[in-house]
């Protein structure tokens, strides 16, 4: 299981990268994992408004159909679109083709609120 120190992450198995002024925001190694193959995804239109802890799309495998939780609040500015064709992406690359949306954050500060690579890998280890 590879979890990234660069990266923040949440207790819904989401992780967030600060990039600039955005922040993109994908699932995890570990919730991919769990999940089994990606068939289907849903996510929001670029210039819809997320809510820390919140809802913002859906993801469909195999095994489950999962609700995805946006890790911060703000401004949807960009939407990874090859997914809805590639949705396996996620599985084979969950923190780099997998990424999801582009968050403008309309309170930065939310991401210090995320847990850190160590904390994450706690948490993980906790669910067994």
């Amino acid at each position: 299981m590879t979890i990234p120190d660069d990266l923040k992450y949440t207790k819904d198995h989401e992780w967030a990268r600060p990039k600039g002024a955005r922040v993109l925001v994908g699932i995890t190694d570990f919730a991919q994992d769990q999940l089994g193959d990606v068939v289907f995804v849903e996510l929001p239109a670029v210039g819809d408004e997320v809510k820390k802890g919140e809802s913002f799309g859906v993801v469909e495998s195999t095994k489950a159909v999962s609700e995805l939780f946006a890790p911060i609040s703000g401004k949807v500015v960009e939407v990874n679109d090859p997914l809805v064709e590639a949705p396996e992406n996620i599985n084979e690359d969950p923190y780099e083709e997998g990424w999801m949306i582009a968050i403008e954050p309309s309170d930065p500060k939310e991401l210090t609120e995320l847990l850190d690579a160590k904390a994450y890998k706690a948490h993980v280890d906790e669910q067994g």
